[in-house]
């Protein structure tokens, strides 16, 4: 094997980030070289394998900010219903054009997204080659197996990013990729890729096993969450209509992931964004971050942005939460309002304590994913609005799902940097995927059953945000014990669901509840075929809050995908001609 390359190296699996969120982190040695006969030995080929999970999060490359291909996609969501910019009207303007549906080939943020996953895809194709490459008595037979499955399924996870992101990516095989020809994956995306990303996630769940020793490898649980997700994907066309086939096909396996009793949803909705429960019984697949007070290399630096504008973060007041989602945590008689949760507002308003004027019911989820004045924000101190950089442009509420907790916080020489995985595959996905592919068939009550018992977590009285008053310092406040932070009401659904269109309308709604600022929203709606109706309506709702949205539109099918980087394409050229072409929207 005739390699010539240097790789950073990795001293534990769960440290797999090589960036930084600062201009002094991007320019950083490496670790280490390895030369070629180190790389055609066992810890060679897996050097080169955590190579391939450290582009997970999505930093490693050259010239790039950690957030613009964050793995948490929290840039791109800024197009969803869900999120806004934040921070204010000058920084990070290529983020505004995203925000605002101005999808452009050249934005910096997009072009960086492709770069980050391409060359995840590349990184795992030189495990699998390297691998397949080692003489049999260099490793054995199941130990090279496991190597390429792993692979394999990053290949996989990397491509299905691609696809979420543009209608006709290329994909790119083991079979042409060379270390050595950069004219070897110069493929053209003239096929559709869902095939092969299934086949990917296919082989990979035939090898990995149900367990794995290391948390961050993927098992074959995993993969099969991932196939799944692949054909929810695949579940609605551009129109909206459903795809029977695909969401068959998606139920089978979902099926299956819940009769296997492996995985239950945790007692509270908070562990799952706390450092102090990662890697949980509801956790199927999630991004390891580590964090140390010597090094925030391994950390969610693609979150460093989108803390609040004050101590003891700082910066940089990215990601800021829209009136619509919050507005969509009301509740009436326990249940969302589905059809008019916009028509009213929860005030932002405080009292002259501090405390929140607003005493309507609300979904208890609504303050662990959002930062709201007069509420305990992750045990740091009572939210109000200085934690905004800008309130007059992007409003009074924050994003809060990723930021870590106390104990968590301020180990690195960044504070902002934190060990809080981004849990990528929940078993709450699961139940209400499995809901919707219900729904799509018409067993209606077991969507309803699946909806509950994911709302029936929810309600667990002791994951309320219990209340905290103001002391006579701005970081001093007393929680009091047992009193929930606001008028909590969250209810099941009761009467049976007799209606597809309604059911549908619930499940999608539980999922935007569940979910919120976990990057996953703008990818949502575009899957289920319903952006424009959507968007366009959250526009209106929203352009009266934030007057830089009033004109603005979402375009379909055009805005259904990002157009492939006019940098791609340039770089594609064989013998003149490129192997890329561009979106024909774009």
């Amino acid at each position: 094997m005739k390699k010539s390359r240097s790789i950073f190296t990795v001293v534990t699996f769960i440290a797999v980030l090589v960036s930084g969120c600062s201009n002094d982190f991007l320019t950083r040695e490496p670790l280490a070289q390895l030369g070629q006969n180190s790389l055609e030995t066992e810890d060679g080929v897996n050097g080169i394998l955590l190579g391939a999970y450290a582009m997970l999060d999505g930093t490693g490359l050259d010239g790039q900010a950690p957030w613009e291909n964050d793995i948490q996609a929290w840039v791109f969501n800024l197009a969803s219903d869900d999120a806004l910019k934040g921070t204010d009207a000058g920084d990070q303007p290529e983020e505004s054009f995203l925000e605002a549906y101005d999808w452009q080939s050249f934005n910096g943020h997009i072009t960086n997204k492709w770069r980050g996953l391409y060359k995840g895809v590349a990184r795992a194709n030189d495990a699998i080659v390297s691998a397949r490459a080692l003489a049999p008595e260099a490793i054995s037979d199941e130990n090279r197996a496991q190597i390429i499955a792993e692979a394999t399924f990053l290949r996989g996870l990397f491509h299905m990013e691609a696809r979420k992101m543009w209608r006709s990516p290329p994909y790119v095989g083991d079979d042409v990729f060379n270390i050595n020809d950069v004219e070897s994956t110069k493929v053209p995306n003239d096929r559709e890729i869902w095939p092969l990303i299934e086949a990917d996630f296919v082989a990979a769940a035939a090898i990995l096993p149900e367990t794995q020793a290391q948390v961050g490898r993927p098992t074959s649980w995993a993969a099969k969450a991932f196939l799944a997700k692949c054909k929810m994907y695949q579940g609605w066309d551009e129109s909206g209509t459903a795809n029977a086939a695909k969401l068959g096909e998606a139920k089978v396996i979902l099926d299956e992931i819940v009769a296997s009793g492996k995985y239950t949803l945790v007692p509270k909705f908070e562990d799952n964004f706390l450092i102090a429960t990662r890697n949980n019984a509801e956790s199927i697949f999630e991004v390891q971050y580590a964090v140390s007070s010597a090094t925030g290399d391994a950390s969610d630096q693609g979150m460093g942005l989108a803390h609040p504008y004050i101590d003891p973060w700082g910066c940089c007041g990215f990601y800021q939460v829209s009136q619509n989602l919050v507005d969509a945590f009301k509740t009436t008689g326990g249940l969302p309002e589905l059809d008019t949760f916009a028509a009213t507002h929860v005030s932002p308003d405080v009292n002259a304590d501090g405390s929140s004027v607003y005493t309507g019911t609300l979904d208890p989820r609504i303050d662990h994913s959002v930062g709201r004045p007069g509420i305990l924000y992750k045990g740091f101190k009572i939210y109000q609005t200085d934690f905004v950089r800008d309130i007059t442009y992007a409003g009074p509420y924050f994003s809060k799902k990723h930021v870590a907790e106390p104990a968590g916080f301020g180990v690195s020489g960044w504070g902002n940097l934190s060990a809080n995985n981004y849990r990528m595959m929940r078993y709450d996905m699961i139940l209400l995927w499995l809901a919707e592919a219900e729904v799509e068939v018409g067993s209606l009550e077991r969507a309803r059953e699946l909806v509950n018992e994911v709302r029936d977590r929810a309600a667990n009285p002791a994951g309320f945000v219990p209340k905290a008053t103001q002391g006579a310092e701005r970081n001093d406040f007393t929680v009091e014990a047992g009193v929930p932070a606001a008028n909590y009401d969250i209810a099941e659904y009761t009467l049976p669901w007799t209606d597809q269109a309604t059911a549908r309308k619930a499940v999608r709604f539980e999922s935007r509840l569940e979910f919120s600022m976990e990057g996953h929203r703008i990818y949502d709606l575009q899957r289920w075929g319903i952006a424009a109706q959507v968007l366009n309506a959250y526009i209106a709702s929203e352009a009266p809050f934030r007057i830089y949205l009033a004109g603005r539109s979402y375009t379909a099918p055009k805005n259904r995908y990002f157009p492939i980087p006019s940098q791609a394409i340039d770089r594609s050229y064989v013998e003149g001609v490129p192997t890329l072409t561009q979106d024909p929207n774009y």
